[in-house]
């Protein structure tokens, strides 16, 4: 995925439609000179709609249109003709998105299926013809209801992409080659820092022809939950996953002590994200000989469950497979 065409907030105005007027009308016929009020009923206005689409992974279709405008309903008219509602805005997004108002920041709506409609901003009313204000005391209603008003509001449209397994780690930490290793995916792979800018995905291939998605996110790097770094913009990406990946390399300084600050960024930007499943990974294994992976374990903590990989020479990749789908099933059910 292209870093200019990778997009995951935009900010829309959006105006529905206002709702048609009701008509006063009275039924006159050739031999009916003073019929009965029969002024039809007005047509709601256009609403704006999301709709989740599956095919879409970003929201760049969105980028550059700032104003979203519905339609007005039609006015009633005469032999109870009620007015056509106004045509609604679809808009199209991918699945994850969330829908904020942008003065609130209220979460309002989340797209998690492909088809799923909710409306955004309601379209105006149609208002009633005096057909419906007849009465045993008022015959002859000379007075219908307006359209209601439509409604122009800000959102914010955010794209949290849904995926199995979240990687998390440094910049250089080996997650966009693990990635292209076990997956289709071609991110871009470079001997330095923020080679990776924005998310991709892949899809792991599994037994029985099964399989799962991986995420892979811009490195992490301390106080990113302030701001810092690339990580901050994108960890919002790692909210929807079922199974957290840590990964740090072998050859790093202090594995614990990144392990604990990746953990801590995490808890920082949303605690919820440490009540997820969690893997450690330790990547450039074909570094460590058994003597070094032993004093390894024995620096962390018992409980974490560790895998050593080389996507080089392809050691652990099944084991640490097995592993994630095991944790993706759990968390299923």
């Amino acid at each position: 995925m292209e870093k200019g065409n990778f997009v995951d907030y935009v900010k829309i105005c959006c105006r529905s439609g206002k709702g048609g007027a009701g008509a006063v009308h009275f039924r006159r016929e050739k031999f009916v000179p003073k019929g009965g009020p029969d002024g039809g009923d007005g047509g709601r206005g256009g609403h704006i709609i999301l709709r989740g689409n599956k095919q879409l992974w970003t929201l760049l279709h969105l980028k550059y249109r700032k104003h979203v405008i519905a339609e007005p309903g039609k006015n009633g008219s005469k032999s109870q003709k009620s007015g056509v509602s106004g045509k609604d805005v679809i808009l199209e997004v991918p699945l994850g998105t969330i829908a904020k108002d942008a003065e609130t920041f209220e979460v309002e709506h989340e797209i998690i299926e492909d088809g799923q409609e909710v409306i955004l901003v309601r379209g105006g009313r149609g208002g009633l013809g005096n057909e419906n204000f007849k009465s045993s005391t008022n015959q002859a209603p000379q007075y219908a209801q307006p359209g209601g008003e439509g409604k122009e509001e800000w959102k914010v449209l955010e794209l949290k992409i849904l995926a199995d397994v979240g990687l998390v780690g440094f910049p250089n930490a080996g997650k966009s080659t693990l990635l292209a290793s076990v997956s289709a995916a071609k991110p871009k792979i470079a001997n330095y820092p923020f080679t990776t800018l924005v998310p991709n995905l892949g899809i792991v291939s599994y037994r029985d022809d099964q399989s799962f998605v991986m995420a892979d996110i811009p490195g992490i790097i301390k106080d990113a939950h302030k701001g810092k770094g690339l990580g901050y913009r994108f960890l919002r990406h790692i909210e929807r996953n079922a199974t957290l990946l840590f990964m740090v390399p072998v050859d790093a300084d202090n594995i614990k002590e990144e392990y604990e600050i990746l953990l801590d960024e995490c808890r920082q930007y949303n605690p919820e994200l440490l009540d997820k499943s969690r893997i450690l990974a330790l990547s450039k294994a074909d570094l460590a000989d058994e003597e070094m992976r032993e004093m390894l374990r024995e620096e962390l903590p018992s409980d974490l469950d560790i895998t050593f990989i080389s996507s080089i020479t392809t050691e652990g990749l099944t084991e640490l497979k097995d592993k994630l789908w095991k944790s993706i099933q759990e968390d299923r059910f």
